[in-house]
């Protein structure tokens, strides 16, 4: 049985509002750069998480040099600020932080072993968004990493109200 603890705090978070355009399933085509020659299938998902206060995403690829992976975006009112925790099948867990555009986001962390960022644009009609990673391992220079292509599956219609 489900707690109904908290159930008031599960409403729309208005800082997140812009994710609305990618809520729903997508199919992923791709590369990287440590796998030449593969052509990376698999699938994406994001969703509202308890009503709309966190969105989820989901992410599988069919290599399986490449993990599938949960992250869990949200943000600070104080800052304006988001971030997104990352947890993967490798036990990897990460936290990036995130900035949305008016084109798409970007989420990046700065460690010493490994710097990454990745960079999300979504094309005009909303039915294809191209996705560009980059990592450093000194913190200074970058190579490119994991690139995909999302094709819009299926749009969830959002219950959520508008912000405003």
């Amino acid at each position: 049985m489900e707690s109904d603890v908290g159930r008031e705090a599960a409403i729309p978070n208005p800082a997140l509002q812009p994710w609305n355009a990618v809520v729903g399933d997508w199919t992923t085509v791709g590369r990287h750069p440590l796998l030449p020659g593969v052509e990376l299938h698999g699938r994406a998902s994001f969703a509202w998480l308890e009503g709309g206060a966190f969105l989820i995403m989901r992410t599988e690829i069919d290599e399986p040099q490449v993990p599938s992976g949960i992250a869990i975006v949200g943000s600070d009112d104080v800052t304006g600020e988001q971030f997104m925790l990352y947890y993967d099948e490798r036990r990897v867990s990460r936290r990036y932080a995130v900035t949305w555009r008016h084109d798409g986001w970007q989420w990046s962390r700065d460690a010493p072993d490994m710097s990454q960022r990745f960079t999300v644009t979504i094309s005009d009609d909303g039915r294809s968004m191209l996705g560009q990673g980059q990592m450093s391992r000194d913190g200074t220079s970058w190579e490119g990493d994991l690139e995909l292509t999302y094709r819009r599956i299926s749009a969830k219609h959002s219950t959520r109200l508008a912000a405003g």
